[in-house]
């Protein structure tokens, strides 16, 4: 935490905001995660038809995410942020007004554009005030935002929803979004820099995901994704078809602590002793944790699946948004984590109509195989792809090589 005793008192007094809005914000978003699939599901939608509904969330994100980083570039992180915020404060209440399956996947999609914005601004903000000698773990502290919004929302959502009915629950993400914009409105984002740069380079953006620097870590976060969407879909069906008895929303809690402990940990490390064996050390928690709900068959089973994805998203996740702010120039952030992160995006999207058919066809168990086969493909692509060759590619994902594709620390541009 000594990093924060360098910041000054405005400093850390924004970062509070910042954070506490973070926090309200996926707690809102985590508080549907154990209700909403059931949700779905209880107004006759079979799992294919669900997997589409679901994956509906990434066409929001999908859509808007680019268009997201260009205008967290040009007209400012904080405009950006309150619209995400937004539509995380509309969407759940308007899951009440219908039960019709394609007018739902508009919803979702709707709701997707809150992740898009919300991410693509509150990591360029953090990354925009880190000092780069401590990025990692200042990110790292500040993504702590996550794994506490996905510990308190799908356990206050869960036991809400098993005691009384779904509409509170849509309800209550939608005041915790309101709280989180109140919250936002008082950030103060740093001026922008190199905004010429910008409209320049407007022309390249796309070709952006064509060089090295952010070819391989898009392609990484796109398995990640399907990996997350399989978890994020399916696994509250899956708890109760093998009928142990647990609470759906316990499983995402107990991946939210283990994140929380990781992350805590993770970013400062991984300023020391670099990014690349941090990352692989995720990928391959992330991918033991899909075996595990493969083979899960109890309660502890299921909660243990939980803890090790908490520590391969509490590990992965920050970790390479720090590996890309390294490879990335100031002017250009807003898009090119909006790029990368639009990985990811993509992944959930393919998720929920693949794996739902997959899980139509062969069942839950099958589907958790599969997708511990596509985590396992994210960490071969990363371990022989991650730099100028294969050979220094494993140096660096175990962590006894540097990034060949980070900027020198005196070529960043500083706004004079």
């Amino acid at each position: 935490m000594s990093t924060f005793a360098k910041l000054s008192a405005q400093t850390k007094q924004n970062l509070g905001v910042l954070f506490t809005a973070g926090l309200l914000f996926w707690a809102s978003l985590a508080s549907l995660l154990p209700t909403l699939p059931l949700y779905v599901k209880s107004i006759g939608a079979p799992d294919s038809q669900l997997g589409i509904v679901m994956a509906s969330f990434a066409i929001g994100l999908l859509l808007f995410r680019p268009q997201a980083g260009k205008m967290a570039d040009q007209q400012g992180r904080k405009i950006v942020l309150l619209i995400g915020i937004s539509a995380a404060t509309i969407a759940p209440v308007c899951h009440l007004l219908t039960q019709s399956i394609p007018i739902l996947m508009i919803v979702r999609a709707f709701h997707g554009i809150s992740i898009a914005a919300f991410t693509t601004a509150y990591s360029s903000l953090v990354v925009d005030i880190a000092p780069p000698d401590n990025r990692g773990e200042l990110i790292g502290y500040m993504s702590l935002v996550n794994p506490i919004g996905m510990a308190l929302g799908p356990a206050i959502g869960g036991y809400l929803q098993e005691f009384t009915s779904y509409a509170p629950v849509f309800v209550l993400s939608s005041i915790l979004g309101m709280i989180s914009m109140t919250c936002a409105m008082f950030v103060k984002a740093p001026p922008l820099q190199h905004q010429q740069q910008n409209q320049a380079s407007d022309k390249l953006f796309w070709r952006l995901l064509l060089t090295d620097r952010i070819r391989i870590p898009t392609v990484t976060m796109l398995l990640v994704g399907v990996a997350f969407g399989a978890i994020a879909t399916f696994v509250p069906l899956h708890i109760k078809e093998a009928n142990v008895g647990l609470n759906s929303g316990l499983f995402y809690t107990a991946a939210a602590v283990t994140s929380f402990m990781t992350r805590f940990v993770s970013g400062k490390a991984s300023d020391r002793y670099g990014r690349g064996r941090f990352i692989t050390a995720g990928l391959l928690s992330y991918a033991i944790s899909l075996i595990v709900l493969a083979l899960a068959n109890s309660a502890p089973l299921f909660l243990l699946a939980g803890a090790l994805e908490g520590v391969g998203g509490g590990t992965f996740l920050p970790i390479m948004i720090a590996l890309v702010a390294d490879r990335c120039q100031p002017y250009e952030r807003g898009r090119i984590f909006g790029l990368f992160v639009g990985g990811f995006d993509v992944g959930i999207a393919l998720a929920g109509p693949i794996l739902g058919s997959v899980a139509s066809a062969i069942g839950y168990r099958g589907l958790y195989a599969v997708a511990a086969v596509v985590a396992f493909s994210a960490l071969i692509v990363f371990m022989t792809l991650s730099s100028k060759s294969v050979a220094h590619s494993f140096r660096f994902a175990l962590g006894y090589g540097k990034d060949l594709y980070a900027i020198p620390k005196d070529e960043l541009l500083i706004k004079a």
